[in-house]
């Protein structure tokens, strides 16, 4: 039996995140050294992590740099870190990404480039295709990060208004052999959308990046919209020749995260059942799906009997219609808690693996029976601060989030309801 609901969620939330770290995975898939040089370039919030682990498995000589999210850094000796913003790009990701560009051109047959990437790399790796300033790439950021696009639609649109994106980096690294080493934070674990795939052939269109455009009624930045109009310089497509020598490894998934979570539970006794680890849609719609499982467990013991935990992943998105605080976890488990109602056996967590839910402080939070009640008593009203999108007051004021700091990792969200 479970004495502790709160402390069992957070285990589970531990174990998800440990799975995914860089110096657990990375040895085992590193590639034989080639007879010239070695470059390792990478983005993501793993990526500092991800070097480390590199610098103390690899057996010769190395150079290179890699670009993380602010308080992401590890200390490395061989690789540079360089931080820049997440998840809207500004000037240090765009001086960095340049950089990179330059350490990657004018390489031989007999070079390799190990490219490291994880999540959030699309903004970390930043370098407008010509024409388009950076500025309007933060402003078109923004719009999508507003839009209630999938991170499937953010990273197709990204991909062609890029320099680097969508094959292009492999492209420039030509002949080169490419080993790209990922962290998958994508339902589904497509390599071409993770850090909208800087080394993987690409293939959506400039036309379908104009569609996602039009369904979400973006009209600005002008030069962005003419650049996707004007169609010119496609994406690297499967079968490019200049991507012939490119490789993918991936070292962590979600799926991983979630099994290794349900180990835990079977050694408390409790059943896991693995909902799915690429669940997307809106966080509130998503949430009411999560309800509607866990009143059939309440009611029905199915699909398993208590004490169980339901477990899924993904990525839920928010389309931001109030002026409140918090991340897609925060209105998930803000939606899930009203939809349950205060059920009497029902605990229930929701965070994002690499430490950070949207642009706060929080990784997620941890909801109980008593939430609405405790909330009621202090003049919080959760049905209005969720139309409010304000799920992070909401839990800070009950005094629930939970606060982990980067975890130099990211395999996208974690979700349990656990009932007793």
């Amino acid at each position: 039996m479970i004495q502790d609901p709160q402390a069992f969620l957070r285990q589970l939330f531990d174990a998800a995140v440990a799975a995914a770290l860089p110096d657990k995975s990375i040895r085992e898939h590193l590639p034989e050294p080639p007879e010239g040089r070695t470059i390792v370039v990478g983005c993501g919030k793993a990526a500092a992590s991800m070097a480390k682990a590199v610098e103390t498995h690899w057996p010769a000589p190395l150079k290179g740099l890699v670009i993380t999210r602010y308080g992401h850094h590890v200390p490395t000796q061989r690789i540079e870190v360089v931080e820049a913003a997440h998840p809207v790009p500004d000037e240090a990701g765009l001086d960095a990404t340049r950089r990179v560009l330059a350490m990657v051109q004018d390489l031989s047959a007999d070079d390799m480039v190990l490219f490291l990437v994880s999540g959030g790399g699309s903004a970390l790796m930043t370098l407008p295709a010509p024409g388009i300033s950076l500025q309007d790439k933060q402003a078109l950021n923004a719009a999508l990060l507003k839009s209630g696009a999938n991170i499937t639609e953010m990273n197709c649109v990204r991909k062609h208004v890029s320099a680097v994106k969508g094959g292009r980096l492999a492209a420039a690294a030509a002949p080169a052999k490419i080993v790209t080493l990922a962290i998958s934070d994508i339902p589904g674990d497509d390599p071409a959308v993770i850090a909208s795939g800087p080394t993987v052939a690409d293939p959506t269109t400039f036309a379908d990046a104009l569609a996602i455009i039009d369904k979400y009624g973006i009209r600005e930045p002008a030069s962005v919209i003419q650049h996707l109009r004007a169609g010119m310089d496609e994406t690297p497509k499967p079968g490019d020749a200049r991507l012939a020598s490119a490789e993918l490894r991936m070292i962590a998934t979600p799926q991983i995260s979630l099994e290794a979570a349900a180990a835990i539970a079977v050694g408390n006794g409790v059943t896991p059942v693995i909902l799915g680890d690429a669940i997307e849609g809106e966080a509130r719609e998503v949430a009411l799906v999560h309800a509607g499982i866990a009143n059939q467990v309440l009611r029905h013991k199915q699909p398993a009997p208590p004490p169980c935990v339901l477990l899924s992943g993904g990525e839920t998105t928010v389309t931001v219609r109030g002026s409140g605080r918090g991340g897609r976890n925060a209105e998930f488990l803000l939606a899930l808690t009203i939809a349950l109602g205060g059920a009497s056996r029902a605990w229930t967590f929701a965070g994002d693996t690499d430490g950070i839910d949207g642009t706060e402080n929080n990784a997620g939070a941890i909801a109980g029976p008593d939430s609405l009640a405790r909330g009621d008593k202090i003049g919080m009203d959760a049905k209005s601060m969720l139309t409010d999108n304000d799920g992070y007051s909401f839990f800070s004021g009950l005094g629930d989030l939970v606060i982990t700091g980067p975890t130099m990792t990211n395999v996208n969200d974690f979700r349990a309801i656990l009932i007793t």
